[in-house]
């Protein structure tokens, strides 16, 4: 049968009872959709719906594979060795913001600072074999009781959590602060009673600008580019200036410059210089499209059962690592323009001798008037009317700026 041989990763690391267990997983999963075929007939057929829910129940064993269960931790008095450990799965891997971090922060100084009592097992998400479109999903679960997400995959099922990052929206790091703080009350409140997930902090990545091979001096010389973008409100933004935006991913962002399929590319200003990109452009605009954050949550039912005072430990301790997090993302953002032309303070990247081209009060003038007339508007136009409330209801009032209601 189609896509049988794809449940051999789920049973190849595992031994006896978890081997039964994402066997019959699976199997139940497609007995159910069988059992109810006459009624899914109507409107797709069975074998469709049990391909689809052999996926997702491979997709759980996965999780369950890489995470032992869905235990939030070893606790002392179980048979494991103390101390008490959590498994965690971390942002993204190999960025700075990861590396010199958050996972120091999870493998060696929760274990500093509760004297030995507690540790932790951190993976980065994009390692731990789970699609990141579904972290939210296996949070509200319980299959992964800490765990990273982000909110850039929110964008088709839950529109409204991605507003603190529309394209255009935070021209520098401290109106992004703003922008979340003024949001923040709402998605944990939507978070918590619409999911079972506690936000316990958010992490930002460094500013996403373009990079073109051609000169530019300002954004409108985007006009009749092609643009590589990553989201939707970023090919808003591009297209207002009269781009041509292209969705491509992070990985083809190099052969897609190299090929000619695209002329600029929306990329951080660290990746896109450990991407090389100052071989394949000559300039980079400084004005931050979009940033990209991400939530670190936990399955309310696992931050429940921490014990009392590692649960205060880390009410203390995660707003500190947000915070360092947010001032990595801000150093490595500056570096990056550093390293791309060439600046003798450039340390962690390849110097590259780029030109760097300043946003001026022209640009300035220009992201405000697309922001209002056309990537908010947009925005709402494809989420609906409830991401028009939350707009109004949180940043549209700190910035300023309330969205129409949807006709």
């Amino acid at each position: 049968m189609e896509g049988r041989g794809k449940a051999m990763p789920c049973t190849s690391s595992l031994e006896g009872s978890r081997v039964a267990f994402c066997r019959q997983f699976a199997f139940g999963a497609e007995k159910l959709v069988e059992y109810c075929s006459p009624l899914f007939a109507m409107f797709t057929t069975p074998r469709t719906l049990i391909s689809h829910f052999r996926r997702q129940a491979l997709l759980l064993c996965a999780a369950l594979v890489a995470w032992g269960g869905v235990h939030a931790a070893d606790p002392p008095g179980s048979g494991a060795a103390t101390p008490y450990k959590l498994r965690v799965v971390g942002g993204l891997a190999g960025v700075n913001q990861y590396t010199r971090q958050e996972e120091p922060f999870w493998s060696k100084e929760l274990s500093r600072l509760s004297g030995g009592r507690f540790q932790a097992e951190i993976v980065p998400f994009d390692r731990a074999g789970v699609p990141g479109n579904e972290m939210l999903r296996l949070l509200q679960l319980g299959v992964v009781p800490f765990g990273t997400t982000l909110m850039s995959s929110f964008t088709s099922q839950y529109p409204e959590y991605t507003a603190p990052d529309l394209a255009g929206l935070n021209p520098d790091i401290a109106t992004l602060k703003a922008t979340l703080g003024a949001f923040r009350p709402y998605l944990e409140k939507a978070l918590r009673e619409q999911h079972g997930v506690e936000a316990l902090a958010i992490y930002v990545y460094p500013a996403q600008v373009v990079f073109c091979k051609k000169p530019l001096r300002a954004l409108s010389d985007l006009s009749g580019r092609r643009v590589r973008v990553s989201s939707s409100t970023q090919a808003d933004f591009v297209g207002a200036l009269g781009g041509v935006p292209v969705l491509t991913s992070f990985s083809q962002i190099v052969s897609s410059l190299t090929a000619g399929n695209t002329e600029c590319a929306i990329t951080g200003t660290m990746s896109g210089n450990i991407l090389g990109l100052p071989t394949l452009t000559s300039h980079v605009h400084t004005l931050p499209v979009t940033w990209g954050l991400a939530i670190f949550g936990a399955n309310q039912a696992a931050w429940a059962g921490l014990p009392a005072d590692l649960r205060e430990l880390l009410k203390r301790e995660l707003p500190r690592l947000e915070s360092a997090i947010w001032a990595e993302s801000e150093r490595e953002t500056a570096e990056g323009l550093a390293c791309n032309r060439g600046a003798p303070t450039c340390t962690g990247g390849t110097k590259g001798a780029m030109v760097v081209v300043p946003a001026s009060p022209q640009d300035e003038r220009s992201r405000q008037e697309i922001l209002a007339s056309t990537v908010l508007p947009r925005w709402v136009q494809r989420c609906g009317a409830r991401c028009a409330q939350a707009w109004n209801q949180t940043i549209g009032p700190a910035r300023g700026l309330l969205a129409a209601p949807v006709k």
